[in-house]
């Protein structure tokens, strides 16, 4: 998917302090979705060109905020740069809190599948029955022991979450724990939610339940 990606730098005119300085912003944007952040330099605002996002004139102070402008620029592109070429998803949230240095921690597969499970056990009888909840209480069970037993953690990050895992967990109920056909894929469904909750937060960059079919078993 193509990005559209933009930076602009502005002030907020109204905010001025007494010395009718205002604190200088950059709005980064993708996709129409915006994220801002401080540069923490100041200007007055009769010597600021919003049009060009920079200060006007060619006095000491006005060249050193525009060169500091141009460095936060560099570094915007060069980390929206890494990004595409990581093939990561991008989103403007993402490129501030890597430049603010607080590059997102991996989201863990277990984490997001009990967060889950604590909103369903909250809209019981609501939204949902007391079966449903001691499914997913389950699915996640034995998900951690498949987690522990083929990988020897306690956790994985859920962009680990591959067509091998799924493969790997589905043979790991049928022999490890002795389930039906119907009654892996039915806790692997469990699983493709929770992949599907990553995907629609970003992250995950792909499903890799895209392909995926559950396929049940007509009983007689």
């Amino acid at each position: 998917m193509q990005n559209y990606f933009s930076l602009l730098f502005y002030i907020k005119r109204s905010k001025a302090d007494c010395n009718g300085k205002a604190n200088v912003y950059l709005r980064v944007t993708v996709n129409s979705k915006r994220a801002e952040l401080s540069i923490r330099r100041k200007i007055n605002i009769d010597r600021w060109n919003s049009s060009a996002g920079k200060a006007k004139g060619f006095s000491k102070e006005a060249q050193e905020l525009n060169r500091y402008i141009d460095i936060i620029t560099n570094k915007i592109h060069k980390i929206h740069q890494r990004l595409v070429g990581e093939n990561k998803t991008i989103s403007a949230l993402k490129i501030r809190d890597i430049y603010n240095g607080k590059e997102e921690k991996h989201k863990m597969l277990l984490k997001i599948f009990q967060d889950h499970n604590d909103q369903v056990e909250k809209l019981v009888g609501k939204d949902f029955a007391p079966g449903t909840t001691e499914r997913y209480r389950t699915a996640k069970k034995h998900i951690q022991n498949f987690i522990k037993l083929e990988y020897n953690l306690d956790d994985i990050p859920v962009k680990d979450v591959d067509h091998k895992f799924i493969n790997g967990f589905e043979y790991y109920l049928k022999t490890e724990r002795n389930c039906s056909h119907n009654t892996a894929i039915k806790y692997i469904t469990n699983l493709k939610k929770i992949i599907r909750i990553a995907y629609a937060h970003d992250w995950i960059s792909k499903d890799p339940f895209f392909n995926w079919k559950a396929r049940l078993k007509t009983v007689d």
